[in-house]
């Protein structure tokens, strides 16, 4: 604007392109050019591959495959897996390729109390690479609805 409180336009026809980033080409003792020079900050970083996870931690294949099997079980009452339904609260495994899964059920008079433990047992037991299997079943902290995953929320008509 200017002091009278209008404001003026110009009218060009080209604007100059913006300056470039300046690099001065200095050659070393040898001769060489510098500018030349390949980008190896990233030869390090780019040839590093990520760590293999071990069997018993997640993305590994024992405890994907512990997954896969606590997912084929089903509540008998409702149409969603154990795993979906938040039932399972950890699944552990050692060195020696030992699981422990600590779960809960909906309530301690559900039905399949006695069975459902022995169920899970049986089924990551028979996962490959399991050496043992151990199910521990506790009720504290109880089991809610929020504990279900989206997907079983969504086929109970629940989101």
């Amino acid at each position: 604007m200017n002091e009278t409180g209008k404001i003026e336009i110009e009218e060009v026809d080209a604007v100059p392109p913006p300056p470039k980033a300046r690099v001065d080409t200095v050659a070393d003792e040898g001769g060489a050019d510098e500018s030349a020079r390949k980008p190896d900050y990233l030869e390090g970083f780019l040839s590093q591959r990520p760590a293999e996870a071990g069997a018993g931690e997640p993305g590994g294949d024992v405890y994907e495959g512990v997954i896969a099997a606590l997912k084929e079980i089903y509540d008998p009452e409702i149409p969603v897996n154990i795993y979906e339904l938040g039932l399972i609260y950890g699944v552990d495994i050692t060195a020696d390729n030992h699981v422990v899964v600590t779960m809960t059920l909906t309530t301690p008079h559900c039905p399949v109390a006695e069975s459902m433990p022995g169920e899970v047992e049986l089924r990551v037991g028979a996962v490959p690479g399991v050496g043992s299997a151990e199910v521990n079943l506790i009720w504290d902290p109880p089991w809610d609805p929020q504990k279900m995953s989206d997907e079983a929320k969504l086929e109970l008509g629940m989101l």
